[in-house]
């Protein structure tokens, strides 16, 4: 069994965990459009073209063929529709794609889509807007105040996300996230409506947490990981406290009912006078994953337990309370 981790980054941990997970059956290839220490960790490893190149589909086809590659696990949110739509190509040539169905991948990736699915749901959300207009008519009639956070409608991790004090700073930081969008990758998923590229949100002051919520490769609920976000930097999760909540695991497994995604998908959400509201989904593994793998929970071995065809070993989905801590390190290649 050869899997294949496209869009790897700087996830060297995740080739770890699949390379752990396969012990010896197989190997980890992973790909990516730039060269990244995580790339030279994986068994054998490819620079692809962007993912918006009309030939990153071909490439990664022709690469599975020839390297006998059985699965694709993708790590980055703009993979995630490309592959999604796919998804039946790489069947026909006996590789499955490990990624929720088109539909909702789109609906994670587009935080104006995101909110309406959680309102529609019965879920509560921050106060979202898609335009400065409907901000400054709620701001009039005192339905809304500040704070209010500033964000890519499709975007990810600490790219154009500001907060504004006032009208003066809504009104600049607005200009300043459509400025970040057009100079990054953010323009192309942008561009199917750069007039309303832009969300703006209430900020929600409260505890923060996420889940890593598993599904099989059916959509069926298999495990919960809640876990409080204890510190943040540029995105994604610094310090969090693994928790064995039962409250919580509910409320993840009630979301998995709804969603019926596919592996694992990583939910941010605040609770603030034990009210929750969600944030966002992210149909992938998130930052926030390895204080889950280092709790006793392993997806990517479950994940290879399923595309052998079997039940995964319930030890997968075991955890315990615990803190974890992100750290730095250089690396000489």
């Amino acid at each position: 069994m050869n899997i294949l981790i496209t869009s790897t980054g700087r996830r060297t941990y995740m080739v770890d965990y699949f390379k752990d997970a396969l012990d010896g059956r197989g190997k980890v290839f992973a790909a990516n459009s730039e060269m990244t220490y995580a790339l030279k960790k994986a068994d054998e490893y490819v620079l692809t073209p962007n993912i918006y190149d009309t030939t990153y589909v071909d490439f990664l086809l022709n690469y599975c063929a020839v390297n006998d590659i059985q699965a694709i696990i993708s790590l980055f949110d703009i993979d995630l529709p490309v592959l999604a739509k796919n998804k039946s190509l790489f069947l026909e040539k006996g590789i499955k794609v490990i990624v929720s169905d088109f539909d909702f991948v789109s609906v994670c990736n587009d935080k104006w889509k995101t909110y309406q699915f959680i309102i529609n749901n019965g879920f509560n959300a921050p106060n979202t807007f898609i335009n400065l207009t409907s901000v400054k008519e709620a701001l009039d009639k005192c339905e809304l105040e500040f704070p209010l956070i500033i964000k890519p409608r499709w975007g990810m991790g600490s790219l154009g996300i500001f907060e504004a004090e006032n009208v003066e700073e809504l009104e600049l930081f607005y200009k300043k996230t459509k400025s970040a969008i057009l100079k990054s990758y953010l323009r192309y998923e942008s561009a199917q409506n750069i007039d309303e590229s832009i969300i703006i949100q209430e900020k929600i002051v409260g505890e923060e947490w996420g889940l890593d919520v598993f599904n099989d490769f059916d959509g069926n609920y298999l495990a919960c990981v809640p876990k409080r976000k204890v510190a943040m930097r540029a995105g994604e999760t610094d310090i969090a406290e693994v928790s064995t909540n039962e409250e919580l695991v509910s409320f993840g497994s009630l979301i998995s009912s709804i969603t019926k995604h596919v592996a694992n998908m990583d939910v941010d959400f605040f609770i603030k006078d034990g009210v929750k509201y969600i944030l966002e989904f992210n149909c992938r593994f998130g930052g926030q994953y390895p204080f889950s793998h280092i709790a006793g929970v392993d997806f990517p071995r479950a994940i290879v337990s399923m595309l052998y065809g079997e039940i995964p070993y319930e030890q997968c989905f075991y955890y315990e309370n615990c803190r974890g801590f992100k750290d730095l390190e250089v690396k000489k290649v």
